[in-house]
């Protein structure tokens, strides 16, 4: 796909998404990231079938608050509850730098959504989406 392909394609996604969750607050913000992470990773494929049916996934979200809605509603707010979960506040990581302590990840942590973010793909293959 050319660059401005993928620039219309961004702002269908982002319009489209916006106007499912009617620009709530924090749900904007994580669909913002959401989208920029997705757009920015190297190497990414562009479907651009997959692109469309997810616009009109999120048209269908937008057009009335039935399944489609409450889906993009609890996706965006768990992506909100995972953003919100890796940062850390300056306080914290002003201790982490003075103490040098090595970070040894928390194996729960580390697979609690394992199963949540297999069920997302799961949904992305049998519908032909690509949401994250």
């Amino acid at each position: 796909m050319t660059d401005l392909e993928i620039i219309h394609a961004y702002r269908h996604l982002l319009r489209a998404g916006l106007r499912a969750i009617q620009f709530s607050k924090p749900a904007r913000f994580a669909l913002r990231n959401q989208l920029r992470t997705g757009f920015r990773e190297k190497g990414a494929q562009l479907d651009p079938d997959c692109v469309r049916r997810t616009v009109s996934f999120l048209q269908a979200a937008e057009a009335e608050r039935g399944l489609e809605h409450r889906i993009v509603k609890n996706l965006l707010h768990v992506a909100w509850a995972r953003e919100r979960e890796t940062r850390k506040s300056w306080k914290a990581q002003l201790v982490l730098r003075s103490a040098k302590k090595a970070n040894m990840p928390d194996p729960i942590k580390s697979t609690a959504y394992k199963h949540y973010d297999m069920t997302v793909s799961m949904l992305n293959h049998t519908m032909g989406l690509c949401l994250r």
